[in-house]
């Protein structure tokens, strides 16, 4: 295989309509999946630009595996759940607890009166 000295390489690729660029300044890279977590720290980063289309290139660095933190769902996501005094008061009265124990665990058990009732008698 013929080998091709790195300023023809830049030639040819800017034939080919690419450029390439170094990112200097990353620190870290985190790729996230629903299972796990790869962190590569003071990694060697190269965006690569094709015809408009943006690739990055990661290379070198300390690698190392971890299980993804906990994230919270964005805040239009999570449920508000409202929760009527008189379902507070039934619960309140049935599980034999007060009123602000009733109503955290009805918002706990989503408004399920049944299922609130069945978590504090336990």
């Amino acid at each position: 295989m013929a080998r091709i000295d790195s300023r023809k390489a830049r030639r040819m690729m800017k034939q080919m309509g690419m450029q390439m660029d170094e990112l200097g300044d990353v620190k870290r890279v985190i790729l996230q999946s629903p299972t796990r977590e790869i962190v590569i720290e003071g990694p060697m980063v190269t965006a690569i630009n094709v015809q408009g289309q943006k690739m990055y290139q990661i290379a070198g660095g300390k690698v190392t595996e971890r299980a993804p933190q906990a994230a919270q769902a964005p805040v239009e996501e999570r449920k508000q759940v409202e929760v009527p005094d008189e379902d507070v008061l039934l619960v309140s009265q049935q599980a034999n607890v007060s009123m602000e124990k009733a109503r955290a665990t009805l918002i706990q058990a989503e408004g399920d009166l049944a299922k609130a009732i069945l978590m504090l008698q336990k």
